[in-house]
């Protein structure tokens, strides 16, 4: 099994535009950092040249598809029974997305067959964590 999960899945971008903007969305899992998933956004829709990545807890994409979930700049929520919102926060502003519920719920799937929710501390290193965490390089 790889130790790496990845997923191509298009959210639409909410605004009050009239019409809704499609987005190409990345999703990112790895072993080695089982407690987190990243979203990666091209450049193509970003406010900078090299695109943007959010990163945060699996827990909380596996909680808002069945229950509004979020503390901090990432808030997610099921939307009717087919479509996730997930709403990022930052300094620059906020951005409403809507999924399939479908997809993210595919990609945690593959997720835990790459690493089972129970064993997630145990896949953890726990050294190189705290060395990213703190700036440092770990090798």
């Amino acid at each position: 099994m790889s130790p790496t999960v990845e997923q191509s899945v298009s959210a639409r971008l909410i605004s009050d535009a009239p019409h809704s903007l499609v987005v190409p969305v990345s999703l990112h899992y790895n072993a080695h950092d089982p407690l987190a998933v990243r979203m990666v956004f091209p450049a193509a829709v970003c406010l900078n040249a090299t695109g943007v990545t959010w990163t945060f807890a699996r827990s909380l994409l596996d909680k808002g598809l069945r229950t509004p979930s979020g503390t901090g700049d990432v808030h997610i929520w099921p939307c009717g029974r087919a479509q996730t919102m997930v709403e990022l926060r930052s300094p620059e502003g906020v951005a409403l997305l809507q999924f399939d519920t479908a997809g993210l719920r595919r990609f945690l799937i593959h997720s835990y067959t790459t690493v089972p929710l129970d064993l997630e501390s145990g896949a953890m290193d726990i050294e190189r964590a705290l060395a990213a965490l703190l700036g440092e390089a770990k090798g």
